[in-house]
């Protein structure tokens, strides 16, 4: 009689704590903490993940899980020529495409892609466009002009596959060497929305049209060959992987489905992981692999979606980033103030109604609110930095009334007098810690682009801003310090970085800015800004060079206030109406990762 070790050549390990990292893949241990037998296992999942910036479907694509690119589409109502690059956090803008389409082929890499085809309106075209990571330009056209076509390669050995001539669905296969295309070996029938995968000389053709179907074949450069087909007829689904090993996700089958399938080089499985939203026409070219890929954007019901979704076959489960409802405020309130951490922080001054100019102060423990000692001077719309035991307010508005110089720092439960501003000003942003923090920009009369340096005992010039602006937010410490956003007074998307002496211009934000919160005690390479105004729910992280999209808010605000980190930050307060203040607190957890254990039991 075979023993486990006989089968495995290791013996079941008596464990206190699972293990904590993937040596265990396969094994069986005791945990006797928990009394009972565990393994490691191989799991498949998708996972939620930032939102495209622009939502559409019928897209081109190409890249990996962490540098993703989107090209074309419909954004109903009509076609797009926006670019989009994915970094496996965030999408942000790229180089526009110099002929919007819709329904194109595309493949390659993030730095290095092509789009053919699609219609840029009524009729297809043999257009081809070539992207260098910043930049579009034209490359040699198809022989046949179509539209829905499968992709799949590099640009200097890419494939198009099938695709509908606006007539009817073709058989022809192109090759593109980085210069111009070829007649390649003609597909067995014609087909369009179809998925391709892999490289020109050893490529997937799944699915398609006419009628959702369930082929696969297989290309070696100059002809094809049937292989097993998928489990669920389908067309217009999104993959990932290449001949050998391959995941399809969604598509028409024949209604939009959530179903994914993997290709192990001989069969389609049905996957246990499936897309939480049903959709289609993602694109019909290969992102990543089959072990990482993605699906983003696409048609739902009843229209177009900026939602992302990640695939994962892991030993490891992905949780993505995500913002969560939290404790209420103790008091309503806008134009509010904060710092500190997700479990230590700290809201203060606020416009509420009828109190107006509200010194009302909170701590934050991580799931609830308690009221502390008040301002001295009632206030809104004042500058804030520190940390929950060590604050400072300086300046504000008073209404009725006009900006103020008063300065209080907190101490951990009450509010003491510090040095007053030298004049009086509102809407500034703050940077750092109390014995090293800078007040920027703001209004003092007019926008001002002056910055001021404090100790915890006195106000010294600082560097001055490229950008005058009030409603900035900020993050970072003195020496690497970062404003983002506000208005100049028209709404802006500036970021400016601060050394210590001088301040220079950073990547601009997705968008603009106005009325918004931030991650006030985040980094200036690493940070978050969320909600603003018309009462968004966008979320923007910040890497040290430029931003990309992060997940909504559950509610969409303005004027609300924020603290933390860029991956544990806490929105609160703020308005969705005018004059009316809200409780309502989220907090944003980063992605995580953990081990993929199950517990072995006998049912």
């Amino acid at each position: 009689m075979s023993t486990y070790k006989n089968l495995i050549g290791k013996d079941v390990n008596f464990l206190t704590t699972d293990p904590d990292n993937d040596a265990a893949e396969g094994q069986i241990w005791y945990n006797s903490t928990a009394g009972v037998f565990k393994n490691l296992i191989v799991g498949e999942a998708f996972s939620s993940a930032s939102p495209i910036g622009t939502a559409r479907y019928t897209l081109g694509v190409a890249g990996t899980q962490t540098a993703g690119l989107l090209f074309a589409g419909d954004t109903l109502p009509g076609p797009s020529a926006l670019t989009e690059e994915y970094n496996g956090s965030g999408w942000t803008n790229g180089g526009n495409m110099s002929t919007a389409r819709r329904s194109v082929g595309g493949f390659g890499t993030q730095t290095a892609a092509v789009v053919t085809g699609g219609n840029p309106g009524p009729s297809v075209t043999t257009a081809t466009e070539e992207y260098n990571g910043s930049s579009w330009t034209a490359g040699g056209a198809i022989g046949t002009g179509r539209r829905n076509i499968g992709s799949a390669g590099i640009l200097t050995a890419g494939l198009a596959i099938g695709g509908y001539t606006g007539t009817a669905q073709s058989t022809s296969v192109e090759h593109y060497n980085g210069t111009s295309w070829t007649a390649g070996g003609a597909f067995p029938s014609g087909v369009s929305s179809n998925s391709g995968m892999g490289t020109q000389t050893a490529a997937l053709s799944v699915g398609g049209n006419p009628g959702s179907q369930s082929i696969n074949f297989k290309y070696d450069g100059s002809s094809w060959t049937a292989l097993n087909p998928t489990n669920t007829v389908r067309a217009n689904t999104q993959s990932g992987g290449d001949s050998a090993l391959a995941v399809i996700m969604g598509g028409y089958a024949p209604s939009k489905t959530t179903a994914t399938e993997t290709w192990d080089g001989t069969n389609w499985s049905t996957s246990s992981a499936t897309l939480a939203t049903a959709k289609t026409q993602m694109g019909t070219g290969p992102v990543g692999s089959s072990i990482a890929s993605f699906g983003a954007g696409g048609y739902t019901a009843p229209g177009v979606t900026s939602g992302t979704e990640e695939f994962n076959r892991s030993l490891n489960v992905i949780t993505a980033g995500a913002w969560a409802s939290s404790g209420a405020l103790g008091s309503a309130g806008y134009n509010i103030s904060g710092v500190g951490t997700q479990t230590a922080g700290l809201g203060f001054a606020r416009y509420t109604a009828p109190n107006k100019n509200n010194g009302l102060t909170e701590e934050y423990n991580g799931s609830t609110w308690s009221e502390q000692g008040d301002l001295s001077t009632g206030r809104f719309d004042a500058c804030g930095f520190g940390v929950q035991t060590a604050a400072v307010c300086a300046g504000g508005k008073q209404d009725p009334g006009s900006a103020v110089a008063n300065t209080e720092e907190y101490g951990g439960s009450t509010w003491s007098a510090g040095e007053a501003l030298p004049a009086a000003r509102r809407g500034a942003a703050g940077i750092g810690i109390l014995a090293a923090g800078v007040v920027c920009g703001g209004d003092t009369g007019s926008v001002t682009d002056s910055s001021l340096e404090y100790d915890g005992t006195d106000y010294s010039t600082g560097g001055t801003l490229n950008t005058a602006r009030t409603g900035a937010k900020g993050s970072g410490i003195l020496t690497a310090g970062l404003i983002c956003g506000g208005q100049e007074p028209a709404a802006s998307n500036n970021t400016e970085e601060y050394n210590g002496t001088a301040w220079s211009n950073g990547g601009d934000l997705i968008a603009t800015k106005t009325s918004f919160g931030a991650s006030s005690n985040a980094t200036q390479n690493n940070s978050i800004a969320f909600g603003g105004n018309p009462n968004l729910a966008t979320t923007f992280g910040y890497d040290g060079t430029s931003w990309s999209t992060r997940p909504n808010m559950a509610a969409g605000r303005s004027k609300l206030g924020g603290l933390g980190t860029a991956t544990a930050a806490v929105a609160f307060g703020g308005t969705t109406g005018p004059s009316t203040g809200a409780t309502t607190t989220e907090e944003f957890t980063g992605d995580t990762t953990a081990l993929n254990i199950e517990t072995i039991t006998t049912s």
